[in-house]
């Protein structure tokens, strides 16, 4: 193509008639053709300019093979040049809320489907750029099909562990735990779901076993029944003490190779504090259940302290931790409490959402 230098005199609007000229032949022109220009006039010419069209149909029979795998962009495994920010250690890199239906073995040995709700993560040195997430999810994938437990966890845990060459790493893996119980007098039986969550720890000092469980149950303030009675004895003023639903999220340590069945947990709680909230009531049961609150008033103290008494009583529990939250209906607030044994838990500083994680809706 032949670009003819300007005649004095010519106007920008005969300017623009020749790069637009220049760019809709570049449209149809070869490659060999673009680059027999002069570096000036190339870079008039917009990006991709005499490359073959772009295809907007989705190509169902193309295969990666090994070759083409090998030749893809890998920005994630970079060089240490690439880091953003400081070089500084990450603690948690990985996944949350990867789910999957997963087989979980009860206590008596029979294996029902759940689903699951996984967090993976691994830490992160400072010299590397970023980890393949991808690879977190394919590891835990390996024992997906297993009945769950935390050796099948620690498996899962030991595969990503190599895939990403780190010394340090976590799973966690949330489910909603079903256990059938009968109501307090009529005999009736339904389900109960409880919150659970096996994490595993692994770093340089071994590993970790965490279950945690949320356990609901109706907390009756003994002030509230005391000042209820006064006014019935000595006005003849009927009175009700107020009561609300309370959340206690147990946390127990069991060590390395430990084990505990989710129904050992639960009878745990349920032996400490056991208001716990009902599934199917016919007025027989719900009158057993006001008898049985007001045999067991409690503040938010003394469920810490009666959960701990018998978390503390069980040999295969380590360290642990009791967050109990009283979702008062007295005041427009919570009445909290937290709890621990040992170092696994002895955080000073709570997450801020901490305490609204423990509101169980209806």
């Amino acid at each position: 193509m032949n670009i003819h230098l300007r005649e004095a005199g010519a106007g920008a609007s005969e300017a623009a008639d020749l790069l637009d000229r220049l760019r809709r032949w570049a449209g149809t022109a070869t490659p060999d053709e673009i680059a027999a220009l002069a570096p000036a006039v190339r870079d008039l010419l917009p990006a991709g300019a005499g490359e073959a069209p772009l295809s907007s149909d989705y190509p169902h029979d193309f295969a990666a093979d090994a070759a083409y795998r090998a030749t893809l962009p890998d920005l994630q495994n970079g060089p240490e040049s690439l880091i953003r920010g400081d070089r500084r250690r990450i603690e948690h890199v990985g996944i949350s809320n990867f789910r999957l239906p997963v087989r979980f073995a009860t206590r008596a040995g029979d294996v029902m489907t759940l689903e699951a709700s996984v967090t993976g993560t691994v830490s992160l040195e400072g010299d590397k750029k970023g980890i393949n997430m991808s690879r977190v999810m394919r590891s835990f994938y390996v024992t997906a099909r297993e009945a769950q437990s935390f050796a099948v966890i620690d498996r899962a845990l030991d595969a990503y562990m190599a895939d990403l060459e780190t010394r340090e790493a976590r799973i966690m893996m949330r489910l909603s735990y079903p256990m059938e119980v009968e109501s307090l007098r009529s005999g009736l039986l339904g389900w109960q779901f409880y919150d659970v969550a096996l994490e595993v720890l692994a770093g340089p000092g071994g590993r970790t076993r965490i279950l945690h469980l949320d356990y609901v149950y109706s907390s009756t303030c003994p002030c509230s029944l005391e000042l209820s009675e006064h006014a019935r004895r000595t006005r003849g003023q009927l009175a009700t003490p107020h009561s609300q639903r309370s959340v206690a999220r147990v946390s127990v340590a069991l060590g390395e190779g430990g084990d505990l069945p989710v129904e050992d947990l639960v009878e745990i709680c349920r032996a400490a504090v056991p208001t716990e909230t009902q599934v199917m009531v016919k007025r027989e049961d719900e009158q057993a259940f006001a008898e049985l609150n007001a045999a067991n008033p409690i503040f938010v103290e003394d469920a810490a302290r009666l959960f701990a008494r018998g978390l503390g009583a069980d040999p295969r529990i380590g360290d642990f931790r009791v967050a109990s939250s009283h979702q008062e209906s007295l005041h427009s607030h919570d009445a909290v409490s937290v709890l621990t044994e040992g170092e696994t838990f002895a955080d000073r500083s709570l997450d801020p959402g901490f305490f609204a994680s423990l509101h169980h809706p209806g």
